[in-house]
């Protein structure tokens, strides 16, 4: 019986099929295997089962943010609604991975338009930063260190919430945050996995700032299971329900975010948060053989290296450079090599070109154009691991990911992160968050598309995913865990497409290219493999030149966590939702009653 499970765990057996009008030779996705009532527990021996539900669904990294989001839904609320209560609810009970000194993204699926809309909640640097001052402060490296408060860009996570709830849910901001302000003055006890976070910042928010112990339980970081409450963050929800936007960024809490800042030789006004705005922009899309359309939130965000390599892996295909997707064994080192290379390519394009939309002209369509792809595609070497440069298109882990939806059939995908944990772990008096230091994702040079410059949003690495099939939901979806979250997108996706269960589709293991940018020549060419992924891989993916690190244990926080919702077929028109909550976190998926 055990041989027989480790056979089913290291080698999965079949999986979905695809399509493409470039090539005959191209299979069709197998939409009967991938609909058809799963099996129980499919490929892999999970500790999980798919959870059911047809009303809404929440799926989370934190059971009591779950709970909050479920009394929205239960009073009436719609998945916009549920999201905000959740992404409020996080702030409390997982504050190693966001809170409103952070940002965030929303894509929101609405049943009755059959629309999918974007919301860019990322903020800006001050005014007055640029590199020069940067460099007069002594920093030489490429990027601005993650502890520097320099590194704190406006805050966008609060400005988010109020603008996803006036246009797109039916309750009041006020008492979507009711069930958070009730969590943060009552007190949570601490889950296990966020605890373990918790105790590794625990010196660096001590050193932050003067107000560590706003965050702290006694001086120092809780263990788990032990009651933290956070009576300076329910103040904040409260002003924020009081006065909305202004609650946050005019008055009290704007005033001490920049004496905070201020007072660690940062040059951020109140100007800055005042002026501070979410963009409701066009979210951007790739069809994927014809049949399903992903979306991503358009840069600043990095969804579009997700999209690419998607692009990249079709033209593959479709040009006989690698046989199809389907017959590779999956997780063997033929499919993984192909994957791997895909990803390099696409994060070789996207961390040179991502960057504030409004201070460059990003060439998102040529990016994404088949001619474009099937070019890189050819770069591609099936024998050898290869570096790339980035293209020429045109001729001239810390975060929380969670979804929510509800029984009108609407699906909001959000995310919200402080970017490195507890960002730069400093607290402003009196507010109970911690200022994020997504700033650090700028590149201090001159000519980079991503150069840091006063008002300008970073390279960001939280993405939302959402997916199509003919304009109608196939499923709601993210894996957080900063550079991993496209390749996340693109694995999970690939899983579901082969006919995995949601829940498998999250279990199985996943590999994560080290793409953090190291300089300004790009990144490094390290591949961390995760336990219960064969050894014997890894030995066949060195042979191949890839410089390969195998990760068990708690180390396998590196291959992010995720969520999914997937509306299943049901031949009476029913609404069925079929969901599952990545067992590297502490949450789960819940239904409502």
């Amino acid at each position: 019986m055990l041989k027989a499970a480790r056979s089913l765990f290291y080698a999965p057996g079949t999986n979905g099929q695809g399509s493409n009008e470039t090539t005959s030779t191209m299979k069709s996705i197998d939409w009967e295997k991938i609909t058809r009532p799963y099996t129980s527990f499919q490929q892999y021996a999970s500790r999980r089962s798919v959870v059911y539900g047809t009303k809404g669904v929440v799926a989370c990294s934190q059971p009591l943010a779950a709970e909050a989001g479920l009394e929205i839904l239960r009073k009436g609320g719609n998945a916009a609604d549920a999201a905000v209560a959740v992404s409020a609810a996080l702030n409390v009970t997982e504050p190693s991975s966001c809170g409103l000194g952070g940002d965030g993204f929303c894509l929101f699926y609405d049943a009755r338009t059959k629309e999918v809309n974007a919301l860019n909640g990322s903020g800006r640097s001050p005014e007055k930063l640029n590199i020069d001052y940067v460099r007069e402060r002594g920093i030489t490296g490429p990027r601005i260190p993650s502890h520097d408060l320099n590194s704190v860009t406006v805050p966008g996570c609060a400005g988010l919430w109020v603008d996803t709830v006036e246009a797109f849910g039916t309750f009041k901001i006020a008492d979507v945050l009711d069930p958070a302000i009730q969590l943060a003055e009552e007190g949570v006890p601490v889950s296990e996995i966020h605890s373990g976070a918790w105790q590794q910042s625990e010196k660096a928010i001590k050193e932050a700032s003067p107000d560590g112990n706003e965050m702290l339980l006694n001086g120092r970081a809780p263990l788990p299971g032990e009651l933290m409450t956070f009576p300076t963050l329910a103040q904040t929800f409260r002003e924020i329900a009081t006065h909305g936007r202004d609650g946050f960024y005019k008055g009290r809490i704007a005033e001490e975010i920049v004496k905070l800042v201020k007072s660690k030789g940062g040059v951020m006004e109140l100007e800055d948060l005042a002026k501070h705005k979410t963009d409701f922009v066009k979210p951007i899309k790739y069809t994927y053989k014809n049949e399903i359309t992903v979306y991503e939130c358009p840069p600043n965000g990095q969804g579009i290296t997700a999209l690419i390599a998607l692009g990249i892996l079709e033209q593959l295909e479709a040009r006989g450079l690698v046989k199809p997707l389907d017959e590779m064994v999956h997780n063997s080192a033929e499919y993984l090599h192909t994957l791997i290379e895909a990803l390099r390519l696409a994060f070789a394009d996207s961390l040179w070109y991502v960057s504030d939309p409004d201070k460059n002209k990003l060439p998102i369509q040529e990016l994404l154009g088949k001619e474009y792809l099937t070019q890189r595609a050819k770069l591609f070497d099936p024998s050898r691991a290869t570096r790339f440069d980035h293209g020429s298109p045109v001729t001239s882990s810390d975060t929380v990911y969670f979804t929510v939806t509800d029984k009108w059939g609407n699906a909001c995908s959000f995310i919200q992160s402080n970017y490195a944990g507890f960002g730069t772990g400093a607290i402003p008096h009196g507010c109970g968050f911690t200022l994020q230091n997504r700033g650090s994702c700028f590149m201090l040079e001159k000519g980079h598309p991503n150069v840091l410059e006063g008002g300008k949003r970073p390279y960001h690495t939280i993405i939302p995913a959402l997916v199509t099939r003919h304009n109608e939901l196939f499923m709601t979806y993210g894996v957080m865990g900063g550079f991993m979250q496209p390749q996340g997108h693109v694995q999970v996706l690939l899983n579901v497409l082969r006919g995995f269960n949601v829940q498998a589709a999250l279990d199985a293991p996943r590999f994560c290219i080290d793409a953090e940018p190291i300089g300004y020549e790009g990144f490094t060419t390290k591949v961390f493999l995760e336990e219960g992924i064969s050894p014997d891989i890894v030995d066949e993916l060195r042979g191949l030149g890839h410089h390969v690190e195998y990760l068990t244990g708690s180390s396998r926080a590196q291959f992010g966590r995720g969520q999914i919702i997937q509306k299943r077929p049901d031949p009476n028109g029913r609404l069925i939702w079929a969901a599952g909550s990545d067992p590297r976190a502490d949450g789960h998926a819940v239904p409502q009653i």
